[in-house]
């Protein structure tokens, strides 16, 4: 086995037998990403020689007998993590020098137990989109492409774009994501792996840079729903730096993996069977739950009659709170400036924002300053959040009947570049399955679980009540067995 086709889970049982050290596996992904990453683009920064110094330093407390649970483990950090000493540019222009002085509580989190950081991975501008072309540093490419068009450069969904592109391209064993939308389940779901967006205030917003504080949280994308739980394990927890960290007990999400589904009701919403949706999304939808009754489960058809409104609330909220989120850079305190030597405060303002955010940021803060502006806060953003009550009390309803609910992960398989780029409402249209659970709070998981007629991975989500992974967990490993995907996408390290 190639050392970059490892799983999670797989490189930690290697690392104990000492069939492998940290310094070699580090050094086969550095490889790999010298390699491939001048094509996809996953990477935004490498930093190898800090890779390498802390995989030696990896493997001398696993001598030691000091290993952590994720000890001497290869990941990628998404570019929107402030890392000390290292820079973080969220993608962006206006932050592109940003070389921050204090560590988020997550990737902190993830080198206290003993994980070793390849680099920093390429995203959305700020996290803003479906397909990672936002970002200042240009597309990442999907490592999949089509059966009979495989010169067609395929987008990798986003915003956690980098970060899904650099686990299936077995360039890091897993990496850090965050989901606004949808942006750690559509990437996972666009490159064949899992990823799971956990419930609001598992895992701590401390070091994040910020794009809409009510709905973000960071999640990991990885191999197998396995190696997200061990990631998940390692990232969560209360932060008192964090006012919406939640002081619950992180639990041993690795072990409900392996709970089965036995006895459980699987809820299946109506409303998502959308007009126009791919008959093999459809397909897939009711072969995922033929698995689940298999393993003893039971289905339920529910309805969640306000996810109608889903989409439109969440493109108010979210703009809403960017805007306020984004005024922050004004070229005055850090990042980037561009003023004449004349100009008065407010053209320092009007010429960085100019020059430093894209076409895409600048149209989300537009929409969000529209919205909270007077005459249409009421219209507008006051009307969403009441929408968003409802939205959060269909799915309370919901979990008097349920366990966990299993709807498709996107409503297609992964696009070309060159395709909806110039339809806005179009490419918002993607976050379709994946909103709801943002704007309620609740845990989501993406699932690989079967090929389009194009040979490009399909994936199912489940979502599940709040704070109770382990069981969304357990319906998806289920259905990774039953699934039993096994896929790869052409372009990837050892291949």
């Amino acid at each position: 086995m190639h050392p970059t086709d490892f799983s999670l889970r797989g490189a930690l049982d290697a690392l104990a037998e000492g069939a492998i050290s940290s310094e070699e596996l580090t050094r086969a992904h550095l490889d790999a990403i010298e390699r491939l990453n001048p094509r996809i683009n996953a990477y935004i920064t490498v930093t190898a020689e800090q890779a390498l110094a802390r995989a030696r330093e990896s493997d001398a407390r696993r001598a030691r007998g000091e290993a952590g649970p994720l000890e001497g483990l290869p990941l990628a950090i998404k570019d929107l993590f402030c890392t000390e000493g290292v820079r973080t540019t969220a993608g962006s222009r206006i932050l592109g020098n940003f070389v921050p002085p204090y560590e988020s509580t997550v990737t902190a989190n993830l080198l206290r137990d003993g994980a070793v950081f390849l680099g920093k991975a390429n995203l959305d501008e700020f996290a803003m989109g479906s397909s990672n072309t936002t970002s200042a540093f240009g597309p990442v490419e999907n490592p999949w492409s089509r059966r009979n068009d495989p010169d067609a450069r395929l987008v990798p969904g986003g915003s956690s774009g980098g970060s899904a592109a650099a686990v299936a391209a077995r360039l890091a064993l897993g990496a850090t994501a965050t989901d606004t939308g949808g942006s750690i389940r559509q990437p996972a779901a666009f490159c064949g792996i899992a990823g799971i967006k956990p419930t609001y205030g598992r895992c701590s917003r401390f070091g994040i840079v910020a794009f809409a504080s009510s709905l973000d949280q960071a999640g990991p994308v990885a191999r197998t729903v396995e190696d997200c739980a061990l990631l998940l394990r390692s990232m969560a927890g209360f932060d008192p730096k964090d006012a919406t960290s939640a002081e619950v007990p992180v639990p041993d999400f690795a072990a409900a993996c392996a709970r089965g589904v036995r006895g459980l009701r699987i809820g299946v919403p109506q409303e998502y069977r959308l007009d126009g949706m791919p008959t093999e999304i459809e397909a897939l939808w009711q072969r995922g739950l033929e698995w689940l009754r298999a393993e003893g489960a039971e289905t339920v058809e529910i309805s969640l009659p306000h996810t109608r409104y889903a989409l439109p609330t969440y493109y108010i909220v979210a703009p809403a709170e960017a805007s306020s989120n984004l005024a922050r850079y004004d070229g005055v305190r850090y990042g980037l400036r561009v003023a004449e030597a004349d100009g008065d405060l407010r053209d320092l303002y009007e010429r960085t924002r100019a020059a430093g955010f894209g076409a895409e940021v600048k149209r989300r803060i537009m929409i969000g300053t529209y919205v909270l502006s007077a005459g249409y806060y009421d219209a507008y953003y006051l009307k969403a959040q009441k929408v968003r009550a409802l939205i959060r009390q269909d799915f309370e309803r919901a979990w008097e009947r349920v366990d966990a609910i299993v709807t498709p992960a996107t409503p297609s398989a992964a696009f070309g570049m060159d395709e909806k780029q110039d339809d806005p409402v179009t490419m918002y249209l993607n976050d379709v399955f994946t909103v709801t659970a943002n704007l309620a709070g609740l845990p989501g998981l993406a699932v690989p679980a079967g090929l389009d007629a194009q040979g490009l991975p399909l994936g199912l989500q489940v979502i599940g009540r709040a704070f109770d992974e382990e069981t969304v967990f357990a319906v998806g490993a289920a259905i990774e067995r039953a699934a039993d995907f096994r896929a790869l996408p052409g372009l990837r390290a050892g291949a």
